[in-house]
């Protein structure tokens, strides 16, 4: 029987981002029937300008925890402000991301900006960001649904999963969603959301 609004709010609500994971395994059927999911998102012409990498392989993550710390320091170091850092202060992040190995599954997210076509020339993909956008919130709302937690990493730059993944050029790398159970050791940071009147007008 499908929720009520009430339901389905509150039960949003009840989404929050983890930064801690237990190690058990994701149900890979599960993760699969997720993944199909997020592949029915409405998108420009149809033409799903989305890929998903999943990795389960402790010996990849690591070496994508290496890649994305390296670049983490160098943001920390010379491209974030002050107010940028002042804002992340409440939610306890730095160069450090050991839930990229903790967790038990990454899935690195890619854009597709353009196709190649058979006689080698390209062709564009239309409204990629927001269609890729679209997709990836019906996987978020997926994955919670099935159980899981999650967090949207997006180190920056992300280009290092193209090569480090094996993705081609006409790929650009935008997010790297960390899955799992949570640990509830974790200490979440104290949050609030906007409200209604805040985020919406009626005309």
């Amino acid at each position: 029987m499908p929720l009520s609004s009430k339901q389905l709010l509150e039960e949003s609500r009840a989404r929050r981002t983890w930064r801690k994971f237990l190690s058990d395994a994701v149900d890979m059927d599960v993760l699969r029937d997720c993944i199909l999911t997020a592949g029915t998102a409405p998108n420009g012409a149809n033409l799903q300008p989305w890929h998903y990498t999943i990795v389960t392989d402790p010996e990849m993550k690591q070496r994508i925890r290496t890649a994305a710390e390296a670049v983490e320091r160098e943001f920390y170091a010379k491209k974030i402000s002050d107010k940028w850092r002042e804002d992340l202060d409440v939610l306890k992040v730095n160069a450090e991301k050991p839930f990229l190995t903790e967790a038990p599954c990454l899935i690195a997210v890619f854009e597709e900006n353009f196709r190649f076509m058979e006689d080698g020339s390209r062709a564009p993909n239309y409204y990629v960001p927001t269609s890729v956008g679209i997709s990836l919130g019906l996987l978020i709302n997926a994955l919670r649904n099935a159980g899981y937690a999650t967090l949207t990493y997006t180190p920056a730059p992300a280009t290092f999963l193209r090569e480090l993944l094996g993705r081609p050029q006409n790929e650009t790398p935008v997010m790297i969603l960390v899955v799992g159970k949570p640990d509830p050791s974790y200490e979440l940071p104290p949050i609030t959301k906007k409200s209604f009147e805040e985020i919406a007008d009626i005309i």
